[in-house]
């Protein structure tokens, strides 16, 4: 069976044909031009649908998508302003009814939770925690096996654990949240303000392994931040794994040193056993497979 596979992201819209395991025959992408709306988005998902069922023997279309999402009809739950007129989007319905299809969507934490877990680093691991680290943060959680998605389609909402009362304001409403002191960007925003210019986090990173004493400051102090968060959910869900995803990633080895450390001085001993924490494997790809994931378990 062949299935049209999406990622709907905030800056790109990566797409392409694939076997129900998984295994590619053609991938591109487009900008998502997130500013024009949801409709907008969903108009250019159909047209390029309908190109995609001209060459190939499509038999469904799976969607991994930003916001949170009822899985089980293809709706959008509720999403910010990012993509304007998205909540409410009943993705499924308009996508299918355009194509003659059966469509199913997903959220993209979850999806890279569920790639994660079929091919990648979670794989034959029963209860973890994907945390994807960017602009902000997104969370899965996966308990005895399945994923957990709460009474109305919304759990993992780690980005939004409130870290500090009365903190930093956030673009959820509320103030002192997770992400805005442990995401990529609030590393960003802590590199700039202790080098007084924009610095590239790549650069920052090779700074830091070349022993520069500022920017391993910058970096434990983020650090902490982080583990601070993952702290809470270690003890509420006592997973057997953590996994980051996210452009974050790319730093491997080197950065999940830093956070092992840091995490295993916080958590009580019972929950140290047997937690290992990996860097995703199949990075923006975990997003696709887990969309096709779903789409055959479903």
């Amino acid at each position: 069976m062949l299935i049209a596979v999406f990622d709907i992201g905030g800056t790109s819209i990566k797409y392409g044909v694939s076997d129900d395991n998984g295994n590619f025959l053609f991938q591109d992408s487009y900008p998502t031009k997130a500013s024009q709306g949801g409709k907008a988005i969903i108009d250019k998902l159909i047209a390029t649908n309908l190109e995609l069922k001209d060459n190939w023997e499509i038999e469904g279309i799976t969607i991994s998508s930003a916001g949170q999402i009822d899985n089980k009809n293809g709706v959008v739950v509720y999403a910010t302003d990012n993509i304007p007129g998205y909540t409410g989007m009943e993705i499924s319905k308009n996508i299918g009814s355009a194509t003659g299809l059966p469509v199913k969507v997903e959220n993209d934490v979850n999806c890279t939770a569920l790639g994660e877990y079929w091919k990648g680093a979670a794989k034959n691991v029963e209860n973890f925690i994907c945390v994807t680290i960017g602009t902000g943060i997104g969370g899965a959680i996966f308990i005895n096996g399945q994923l957990f998605t709460g009474s109305r389609f919304s759990a993992g909402e780690i980005g939004h654990i409130n870290l500090y009362p009365n903190g930093k304001a956030c673009t959820c409403g509320n103030r002192g949240c997770f992400e805005r002191y442990a995401s990529s960007l609030a590393l960003e925003e802590m590199v700039n303000d202790a080098f007084h210019e924009k610095k590239d986090l790549k650069l920052f990173f090779d700074n830091v392994r070349n022993g520069d004493e500022v920017a391993k400051q910058v970096l434990e102090k983020w650090v902490d931040q982080l583990t601070t968060g993952l702290q809470s959910l270690v003890h509420m869900f006592n997973p057997e794994m953590i996994v980051i995803g996210g452009g974050i990633s790319a730093q491997g080895d080197f950065l999940l040193s830093y956070i092992r450390d840091s995490l295993f001085k916080k958590i009580m001993p019972n929950h140290q056993r047997n937690l290992s924490i990996k860097m995703a494997e199949y990075e923006n790809k975990a997003n696709l497979l887990g969309a096709i994931k779903h789409f055959i378990v479903e």
